[in-house]
């Protein structure tokens, strides 16, 4: 699970993001996301889901 991080976590390495689900699979019309340094990843378009580093 370590490679999967919560919505609204701070200070991640930059670069893109995919949204995966609870237990790290693909979801359908899964959302990408480009974050820099310093930001906060976004919400997830459902709850349960997190973000994995792409």
């Amino acid at each position: 699970m370590s490679d999967y991080k919560k919505p609204g976590t701070d200070n991640q390495p930059p670069g893109k993001y995919v949204e995966v689900g609870p237990r790290g699979g693909e979801v359908p019309k899964a959302r990408e996301v480009k974050i820099d340094r310093g930001d906060r990843l976004p919400p997830t378009q459902e709850k349960g889901r997190n973000w994995k580093k792409k």
